[in-house]
């Protein structure tokens, strides 16, 4: 069960081990692009391509869908990037349905997990296989993958390394629940769920590795959690720049047009101009001060604008003039 391009890599690997895949659910056709022509999901190309039954269910529970699904005799359902299932549905098979997450849990539970580790300055993620159970990613841990992230890191980039290495951890846990070998480990709670927001974390130990912090919830992103608030330290902005590239993309403004950032660098010192202000010699480079240094914009795109470096940009653009 899943929808993405995230998703495609777990399946194709499992396909490619010679596993016995007797259908895939993913997400209805949907109208989209200027022409608002059918688009089908990532998953189901490739098990177009494959030849894997297709099955697009419009409700979860609609008894036409789980008669279906009954029918298919399955030992164990697989989701990966999928939305919430019914209790009707993740129950039905006898080994369980497992799921693949994108954080080391208990910590980042939640739509965003990949967003919210790099917006707030984690240097480590992982993936996590586990069963479902009735409340959202809380079932038993079945196994566990520690990723680094890098400095410069963007979401987009963790997302594509994630997708392989979480592939691989879903094939051996699936294995190891065919031979007998792997049961899964119940999760430790929390009674304070820490809300994700752009503000990274100052401790120096992660949540993932210490039951004494609170955990961080990985919340769907919102519009308000892309603008950028340039009276925060560098720190902050960079890293909510990189936890929102490529998309949604953070963004700001620039005389009066939204303008998306995907990739910035960091200039730390006390900046001689106001938070938010530019500062540009308007051929080479843009920058947004925030309170202890700036944001040098090198990737860009102004509202009505084509995405581009900001030399080009800046070779197309008049300032007083374009704005207008």
């Amino acid at each position: 069960m899943g929808t993405p391009e995230f998703a495609v890599t777990s399946l194709e690997k499992l396909v490619d081990a010679g596993c016995n895949i007797v259908a895939v659910i993913t997400a209805p056709d949907k109208a989209a692009g200027r022409g608002m022509q059918l688009q089908q999901s990532a998953v189901k190309k490739y098990a177009l391509e494959k030849d894997i039954n297709i099955l697009q269910p419009n409700k979860l529970k609609d008894p036409e869908f789980l008669q279906l699904l009954r029918s298919l005799h399955a030992d164990i359902q697989v989701v990966v990037a999928f939305r919430m299932l019914p209790e009707i549905v993740w129950n039905m098979p006898p080994l369980g349905t497992i799921n693949l997450h994108g954080s080391l849990l208990p910590d980042y539970r939640g739509a965003a997990p990949i967003n919210w580790a790099i917006i707030n300055g984690e240097k480590f993620t992982g993936v996590t296989t586990f069963k479902l159970k009735q409340e959202i990613d809380t079932g038993d841990i079945l196994l566990k993958e520690k990723i680094p992230i890098a400095n410069d890191e963007t979401a987009g980039e963790l997302h594509d390394k994630m997708k392989v290495i979480g592939a691989d951890l879903l094939l051996k846990t699936i294995l190891g629940i065919a031979d007998n070998t792997l049961t899964g480990i119940p999760q430790t709670s929390n009674p304070k769920p820490q809300t994700s927001n752009p503000k990274p974390q100052t401790s120096n130990s992660h949540p993932q590795t210490s039951n004494l912090k609170p955990l961080h919830h990985a919340a769907k992103i919102f519009t308000e959690n892309c603008m950028i608030d340039w009276n925060r330290p560098v720190e902050d902005v960079y890293n909510l720049v990189r936890g929102l590239s490529p998309v949604p993309a953070s963004f700001t403004t620039l005389e009066k047009k939204k303008l998306k950032i995907y990739k910035g660098g960091k200039i730390i010192g006390k900046p001689s101009i106001e938070p938010g202000i530019i500062d540009t010699d308007g051929k080479n480079y843009l920058r947004f001060a925030c309170i202890d240094g700036y944001i040098d914009i090198l990737d860009l795109q102004l509202e009505g604008k084509k995405r581009m470096e900001v030399k080009d940009f800046l070779r197309g653009y008049r300032f007083g003039v374009d704005a207008k």
